[in-house]
């Protein structure tokens, strides 16, 4: 792996080599000022293919690479929490986020618990709770829902030990009030992983601060949803461009309103 922005000169002349788990928690910190006043960042890891798919028979995971999987797996040591529509859950088999040895130090620093807390994003509450997601988390799921959700799932919910977050009028989340509702558990790295329909919402209600986007050297015709797909935007959202590393044809870029 190499660094091409921000070009230094360091990165100038460094050989291409695998990086640590180290050099690539720093490489992907969250901003110490986070955003603004409130004090809560929110970061999208997405892949896409050379022709814009976000997947590939349904699932991200033929476009990645080990090296992705390796930063997937930083970003999520990274976070508070891991923000995921049910959609997402079901198509990708969702498992709880795992303690990590090597991240230990940093998170118990950070004053984090050993894992992120996952957080997946339903209106209908349409899961199966007899998964280890729900069964053997070490921190219980939450399942933030709209207030027109089903009574007899918030309760089947709750059973299997999951918490129930309300985040929404109707039976529809509202993106800035999930955010909120999450920071005010003390939830404030967060880290949304898809899939395209929910960043499409983090998007058009503006509460996205990052996305860290993996661009695969693949393409895969068809007809493949995009990273974020859902309702557009009165005025595309403006990002900055903050790094840039590559290997093997991978692009692993961030973006940011920093």
């Amino acid at each position: 792996m190499r660094q091409l922005f921000p070009v230094t000169d360091m990165t100038a002349t460094e050989p291409d080599r695998e990086w640590s788990l180290d050099e690539l928690a720093d490489a992907y910190a969250y901003p110490e000022e986070a955003a603004g006043s409130d004090g809560v960042w929110l970061r999208a890891n997405m892949v896409s293919s050379l022709d814009g798919a976000a997947q590939h028979d349904g699932r991200s995971q033929p476009l990645s690479s080990d090296t992705d999987m390796r930063i997937f797996g930083t970003l999520r040591a990274l976070a508070d929490v891991v923000v995921v529509g049910a959609e997402t859950v079901r198509q990708e088999g969702y498992r709880p986020a795992r303690a990590r040895e090597a991240f230990a130090a940093r998170r118990a620093a950070a004053g984090q618990g050993p894992a992120p807390v996952i957080a997946i994003v339903s209106s209908s509450l349409d899961l199966d709770f007899s998964l280890p997601l729900f069964t053997a988390p070490l921190v219980p799921t939450l399942l933030l829902t709209g207030e027109a959700a089903p009574a007899e799932r918030v309760a089947a919910a709750e059973r299997a030990g999951a918490r129930v977050v309300t985040a929404g009028e109707g039976s529809r989340v509202d993106p800035e009030r999930a955010k909120r509702e999450l920071a005010a558990r003390g939830l404030r790295r967060q880290l949304t992983e898809g899939g395209p329909r929910l960043l499409g919402q983090f998007v058009a209600a503006g509460v996205l601060d990052e996305l860290c986007l993996s661009v695969s050297p693949t393409m895969t015709a068809g007809s493949a949803q995009r990273i974020a797909g859902g309702p557009s935007v009165t005025v595309p959202a403006r990002f900055s461009l903050a790094s840039v590393l590559e290997e093997a044809g991978f692009l692993y870029t961030r973006y940011g309103r920093f």
